[in-house]
């Protein structure tokens, strides 16, 4: 497959990016070279080879979640420009 002036020009539109013709022929060759990249390791042979999904044979290697008390209410409210005591004061945001 080989990419021609047309294609760029779709790409560039789907991407919604404004190309000038030096750009486009620079994407040319560079796109044309990344498809013939890809046709090179097409040519190997693959059979047998397991597809690769991760890239680690662990699995949900999670920490235990601790709940810890850090900061208090009223030492998250100190700097707040607006609070009721409990609660941020916000402006409203939804009509």
């Amino acid at each position: 497959m080989n990419i021609d002036h047309n294609t760029i020009n779709r790409i560039a539109h789907l991407a919604r990016l404004e190309v000038n013709e030096s750009e486009k022929e620079a994407l040319l060759e560079d796109m044309n070279n990344i498809l013939s990249f890809m046709d090179k390791l097409n040519e190997l042979d693959t059979t047998g080879v397991e597809p690769l999904i991760y890239l680690t044979d662990e699995v949900n290697v999670y920490r235990d979640d601790v709940v810890k008390q850090e900061i208090t209410v009223a030492d998250a409210l100190r700097n707040a420009p607006t609070q009721d005591g409990k609660y941020f004061k916000v402006a409203k945001v939804i009509r």
